[in-house]
Formats: structure tokens, C-alpha cells, sequence
């Protein structure tokens, strides 16, 4: 089975944002593979160590992006790529993203392909379903429960505190939501055969793309930390009192 992952690399969940010059300053930041990505590389592990093939990690970024991608190929993937647009693109938004990731995998003949439900840093959900649309594919988000019979597959997704179950084929992209599975950790093993698998790193011009191919299609006006957390206040007095305050405090808020 030819199975493929989309994987991007963020900000550590621990790490502590700021703003310069009206940018995410990324000085001295750590970095990490994006939690829900875990999850689909974990399950692509799993897939094709229950039928055969070779799982490949696939990441849009900057040279920096390498050390996630080894991370992954220590987890106990086969293979990975880099796609690199730090000297090609000055800007770059979902549609930039997912029209380069589909370019990449229009001719791979991938059966499965697994991405992340959403990336912790921007949250829009959109590339998987940008990709799958691009390839012309079959594709399920959230899911938390993948089953694999011959060309068949039954997936259970979540839907805001309940399920569903759905029955599709190959060839099929899903994106992983929490409680799909437990990602392994890299083994030292692991580690040491990552730095001898095969990394394969291009650029746009390798994909027959240009600037205008990609160009976004939003614009970001404003980059803003959210306001900092008032201290929290004690009604005093009469219960009766108490109540009254309360009210006329909601209905400002309101």
C-alpha cells in the first residue's frame, strides 16, 4: 500500500508566543511536529504494518523542517520530503500550501493519505480536504478509527461529542483527530536508521510551479496576542446582594 503523510512543523505546544514588529517571533523557539500529524503518522505506521507498503512523510517549510521529518522517520516511517519555499515564497496561506502538497502527490498513485484534523499553531483544518479536492479523492476528516479491508474501509469520525461510522474505498485521505491512537515515541534504534533513510528535498520549480501559481489568497491584517486575564473579583454582602451585582455585571458583559 503507497501511503503518504502531511506533516507540519510548529510551535511547542509549552512554548510561550511573542510578537515583533507585528510578527510571531520565532527567535530561540522550539519547534515540534504538529500533535495532530503525530496521530496520522502513528496510524499510517500502523496501516502498513498490518498490509504491507511504505508510509512517507511530506512537509512543506523551510530547511529547518528536516529535523521533524527525521523525527517522523524514526517513529518508523520509510520515507520523506521536504519541500522547501523559504527562498521562493515570501508569503504563504492554505491555498499556497495545499496547491503545492497536491502537485507533489498528483502523480504518486498514493492509496492513503493522512494529515492532521488540524495544525495547533493556525487551526484552519483546511489542507487535508484542499488536497483531497485537488486529487480529485474520496476524503473523511476527524477521524478516530480507521479499518482497512481489501479496497474497503470503514472509518469512525467524530462530530462534536458523538460519532459516526462510514464505509468508503481506496483511494481515500482522512485527517486524524485525537483519540485515533497513542503515537509511539522514536526508539534509539529508530533514531539511528532515520539518519540513513531516504530524505528527499525539492523546491517549487521542481513541481513545474512559479510565485503565481501559489500566490496566496488571503491577506493577514493584524497579528495580535489575546488580551491578558483581569484578576477575578469576590461579591461580598447579602446573598440578595450578591445576586443583584452578579446580574447587572452580566448583563455589561453581555
Amino acid at each position: 500500500m503507497n501511503i503518504f503523510v502531511i506533516m507540519k512543523r510548529t510551535f511547542d505546544t509549552e512554548e510561550k508566543i511573542s510578537i515583533v514588529d507585528g510578527l510571531i517571533n520565532e527567535e530561540n523557539a522550539e519547534f515540534i511536529i504538529n500533535p495532530y500529524d503525530e496521530y496520522a503518522i502513528e496510524e499510517a505506521i500502523r496501516v502498513r504494518d498490518d498490509h504491507g507498503g511504505e508510509v512517507t512523510v511530506v512537509t512543506v517549510g523551510n530547511e529547518e523542517a528536516e529535523k521533524q521529518l527525521r523525527t517522523a522517520l524514526a517513529m518508523g516511517a520509510d520515507k520523506a520530503a521536504l519541500i522547501n519555499i523559504e527562498d521562493d515564497i515570501e508569503e504563504s496561506d492554505e491555498y499556497t500550501i495545499a496547491t503545492i502538497l497536491g502537485e507533489y502527490l498528483k502523480d504518486k498513485e498514493a492509496d492513503l493519505i493522512l494529515a492532521g484534523n488540524v495544525a495547533i499553531d493556525g487551526g484552519s483544518g483546511q489542507i487535508g480536504p484542499r488536497v483531497a479536492d485537488q486529487l480529485n479523492m474520496n476524503y473523511i476528516t476527524t477521524i478516530t478509527k480507521l479499518d482497512i479491508f481489501g479496497e474497503t474501509v470503514t472509518v469512525t469520525r467524530d462530530v462534536e461529542g458523538d460519532s459516526e461510522i462510514i464505509k468508503t474505498t481506496l483511494p481515500l485521505l482522512v485527517t486524524a483527530q485525537q483519540g485515533l491512537n497513542d503515537p509511539r515515541y522514536p526508539s534509539l534504534p529508530g533514531i539511528m536508521k532515520a539518519k540513513k533513510k531516504p530524505l528527499e528535498q525539492l523546491e517549487i520549480d521542481d513541481l513545474d510551479l512559479d510565485e503565481d501559481d501559489v500566490a496566496v489568497k488571503t491577506k493577514t491584517v493584524e497579528i495580535f496576542l489575546p488580551p491578558a486575564k483581569q484578576a477575578g473579583r469576590i461579591l461580598e454582602g447579602e446573598l440578595k446582594d450578591q445576586v443583584k451585582e452578579l446580574a447587572s455585571l452580566l448583563t455589561k458583559v453581555i
